[in-house]
C-alpha cells in the first residue's frame, strides 16, 4: 500500500471533511431518502433518485477520505529546516524572463491548491525544485513552453 504524504494541516483538513460527511451529510441524505420514499411510487420519483445519487456520491467520498487517511504519512513541516527544497518547503522564486516573484508551498496531492499557492509534490515545478538550494536555477517544462526560475528563499513554516 503506497503512503500518501501530507502536512499536518492537510491531514486535519481531511479528518474534518470526513467528520462532516459522516455526522452531518449522511444523516441529512438518509432523511431526504426517507421523505422521498413517503411520496409513493419510486420509479418516477425525482427527489428519491436525486437523494440516492447524493448518497452514492457522499459514500464514495467517505471511502476515498478513509483510504487517504489510512495511508497518510504526516510530515510535520514546523520541525524541518535548511536551505534544501524538500516536501513541505515554501519556496520563493523569481521568473528569470519576466522578473515576476512567485511563492509556492510543496504539499501532498490531496491538499494541493494553486489558488492558495500550494503545489503537489508530483507537479512538474515541484519535481524540478526538489533537492535544489537558494541561488539555484531550475527549468520547468510548462504547457506554454519552458520557464526558468531562480530560487530566492526556502523556508519551512
Amino acid at each position: 500500500m503506497e503512503k500518501v504524504p501530507m502536512t499536518t494541516t492537510g491531514y486535519v483538513m481531511l479528518q474534518d471533511e470526513l467528520k462532516q460527511r459522516t455526522s452531518v451529510e449522511r444523516p441529512r441524505i438518509v432523511e431526504a431518502i426517507a421523505e422521498a420514499r413517503a411520496h409513493g411510487d419510486l420509479s418516477e420519483n425525482a427527489e428519491y433518485h436525486a437523494a440516492k445519487e447524493a448518497q452514492s456520491h457522499n459514500e464514495g467520498r467517505i471511502a476515498e477520505l478513509e483510504d487517504k487517511l489510512s495511508r497518510a504519512e504526516v510530515i510535520d513541516v514546523s520541525k524541518m529546516s535548511g536551505e534544501v527544497v524538500k516536501f513541505g518547503a515554501t519556496v520563493s522564486l523569481v521568473d528569470e524572463d519576466t522578473e515576476e516573484d512567485k511563492k509556492y508551498m510543496i504539499v501532498g496531492e490531496v491538499e494541493a491548491d494553486v489558488k492558495k499557492n500550494k503545489i503537489s509534490i508530483s507537479s512538474p515545478i515541484a519535481r524540478a525544485l526538489i533537492g535544489k538550494t537558494i541561488g539555484d536555477s531550475v527549468e520547468v517544462a510548462a504547457p506554454g513552453g519552458a520557464r526558468a526560475y531562480e530560487i530566492t528563499n526556502v523556508e519551512y513554516v
